[in-house]
């Protein structure tokens, strides 16, 4: 691990009422955690913690190789009352992190441009992968090396979520939005489709629960930002801030417990067409750059399922 202590870390996290926010960042090619009260992301005392695969926290050559370009991140509270971190990078890697001290509890090259990770309750990781158009679950809970896995085709894949009141897990892909359940065995898992329903517009990005209500979830696609219902399985744009927030490329979403909205938006000049320097705040206003950063998602530090 980089940066601050960990545990002085933990310790200034649980001061906040809103969240610190999580950087792919892709210039550094790190996770960056960042108190976004502090007006200057530059100075030393906004960033909290950052991570990188390294040797020391358990990733060996090969796993490392497939880290460079860090495309998403999730911290998870656990069954057990432990916190995790979900990561993937475009390389391949996705990899399930001891939360804060940094250490690898699982990690496998996936393939096929991994976006979205997620821990499901028996242990097991949800991976979805945009060029491989698939939804993987890897039977992580067998141990750090275990590969086994199962899969759901779906065109696009970029999100997954789990979501422990319907006991489903949401899948984010080019046309659908899809729940499955999550059959057999933590050693043998199966997957099952529950639901599908047609994206608005083409491309869906962000999958992300709506904190402020339960039956909600933030979908991003290549040129909207939506609120799905559950209950209705239906779309809207008729959200607080939506004349803001709903726009093309944002590359991920969250709200906070106060209600202020958190994307990522690409911006030129960064290292790629499709990173940002910028955090954007909605509801209200407001924005942090970082010198130098080129984020693909910044992600609410909030481990919370929903």
């Amino acid at each position: 691990m980089f940066g601050t202590d960990f545990g002085q870390a933990y310790a200034e996290e649980k001061k906040h009422s809103d969240y610190w926010v999580a950087v792919t960042d892709q210039a550094s090619e790190q996770i960056l955690v960042f108190d976004t009260k502090k007006t200057n992301l530059n100075a030393k005392s906004a960033l909290k913690w950052s991570w990188a695969p390294t040797e020391e926290n358990g990733f060996d050559e090969e796993l490392i190789s497939a880290w460079g370009t860090p495309s998403g991140v999730k911290l998870r509270k656990a069954e057990d009352g432990g916190k995790y971190m979900l990561v993937t990078d475009s390389e391949g890697l996705v990899a399930m992190v001891s939360y804060p001290n940094g250490k690898r509890v699982w990690g496998h090259n996936v393939g096929g441009n991994p976006h979205a990770a997620e821990l499901l309750p028996d242990g097991n990781v949800a991976a979805a992968s945009s060029h491989g158009h698939f939804v993987r679950v890897y039977t992580a809970s067998q141990g750090p090396d275990s590969s086994n896995y199962t899969e759901y085709y779906l065109q696009g894949a970029h999100g997954v979520l789990w979501d422990p009141k319907r006991e489903v897990l949401w899948a984010l892909g080019d046309l659908y939005l899809v729940s499955l359940k999550v059959t057999g065995t933590p050693e043998a898992p199966k997957l099952e489709e529950i639901s599908r329903s047609s994206l608005p517009t083409f491309g869906g990005h962000d999958l992300s629960p709506v904190y402020s209500d339960i039956d909600k979830l933030w979908v991003t696609t290549n040129t909207n930002v939506y609120q799905y219902s559950k209950s209705t399985n239906t779309w809207s744009e008729n959200y607080e801030g939506a004349s803001e927030i709903s726009r093309k490329s944002v590359k991920s979403i969250g709200d906070q417990p106060s209600g202020q909205v958190v994307l990522a938006v690409p911006r030129a000049g960064t290292k790629y067409s499709w990173t940002t320097d910028t955090v954007d705040f909605y509801l209200p206003s407001d924005k942090r750059v970082l010198n130098g950063g080129s984020f693909y998602k910044a992600r609410i530090w909030n481990p919370n399922y929903q």
